[in-house]
């Protein structure tokens, strides 16, 4: 049986996480020095906690000065053991699909979807990576992209006020984009309606992952499954329309397309553009605003750009 790999999302540790699942076969096993924190919550607390503050280094730090380089602990409702060492993670990664099984905790899964691209496995995974990076190679995509981002950040500075949070506009533009390249959406009411309910799944990644004890991981069930109904209906009316002749050229229409091939279920692709939508709205709005942040403190370089 293979060790399940967990790369926790969003956060970027100089340390590779995890799980040891709880069979027979794992108890024992003699695992690493470190504290399982307290009955089911562990010590996600702490983790959050530090994760909330401009340096989260400690949650390691302090865990790594006791216990070592190799330490066990209990986050998001899983036992976990934590590796902050070079040859370690090296061995890891390369007996990735071998030795170890990439994969997320529970909690996590519940958001993502059972057929999101990051928990899929086997020939469905390279099926879905395959078509995916098809479509972000087209010329679909090389035609259309930048355009699409020029038109969307010039109607976003239209709606600027005087004072702005950059952050938050980032992300908005961010969603509004991958909404535009996976389903043909402009803004509109309704996507900003998805995009609040998306957040809410987003805060529930990183929360206490029992719904009786944290509203904001309760909040977030709620609003997956309502993402998922109105993506649901979406996928359901492109199908209809595919059918009859009308295609799109987006991420959608390349799934539907691929029904020639043995095709994908709705649910699967809900899932997928769960995990897409998901997927960059954190990594892509924070290297956005971190690109204006260090131009505005660089103006050589801000000079030079223009």
């Amino acid at each position: 049986m293979a060790v399940s790999v967990c790369l926790v999302l969003f956060i970027v540790l100089p340390a590779i996480v995890f799980i040891v699942h709880r069979s027979s076969r794992f108890r024992r096993l003699r695992l690493p020095p470190g504290s399982l924190g307290l009955p089911f919550v562990g010590e996600t607390l702490q983790l959050i906690s530090a994760y909330k503050t401009e340096n989260p280094e400690p949650f390691i730090d302090e865990r790594v000065n006791r216990f070592g380089s190799l330490f066990k602990t209990h986050i998001f409702g899983e036992p976990t053991v934590f590796s902050v060492d070079p040859e370690t993670n090296r061995f890891i990664l390369q007996n990735e699909g071998k030795l170890f099984e990439c994969s997320y905790p529970g909690s996590i899964s519940n958001l993502l979807g059972k057929h999101s691209l990051l928990l899929m496995t086997g020939n469905l995974h390279k099926k879905m990576h395959s078509l995916t990076m098809s479509f972000a190679n087209s010329s679909i995509i090389r035609d259309h992209l930048l355009v699409d981002i020029d038109r969307l950040i010039r109607l976003n500075l239209d709606s600027w006020s005087d004072r702005v949070l950059l952050m938050e506009e980032a992300k908005k533009t961010t969603f509004e984009l991958t909404m535009k390249q996976l389903m043909s959406f402009d803004p509109c009411e309704w996507t900003e309606s998805l995009r609040r309910e998306y957040v809410l799944v987003i805060e529930g990644f990183f929360s206490v992952p029992l719904p009786i004890l944290s509203p904001t991981y309760r909040r977030a069930i709620k609003a997956r499954t309502k993402v998922a109904e109105a993506l649901s209906l979406v996928v359901k009316q492109r199908r209809i329309e595919s059918e009859s002749g009308e295609k799109k050229k987006d991420m959608l229409g390349a799934l539907l397309a691929s029904d020639d091939h043995g095709g994908f279920s709705d649910e699967e692709i809900v899932d997928f553009l769960v995990a897409l939508l998901v997927a960059g709205y954190e990594t892509t709005s924070t290297s956005m605003t971190l690109a204006v942040k260090f131009l505005t403190e660089t103006p050589l370089a801000l000079a030079q750009i223009k």
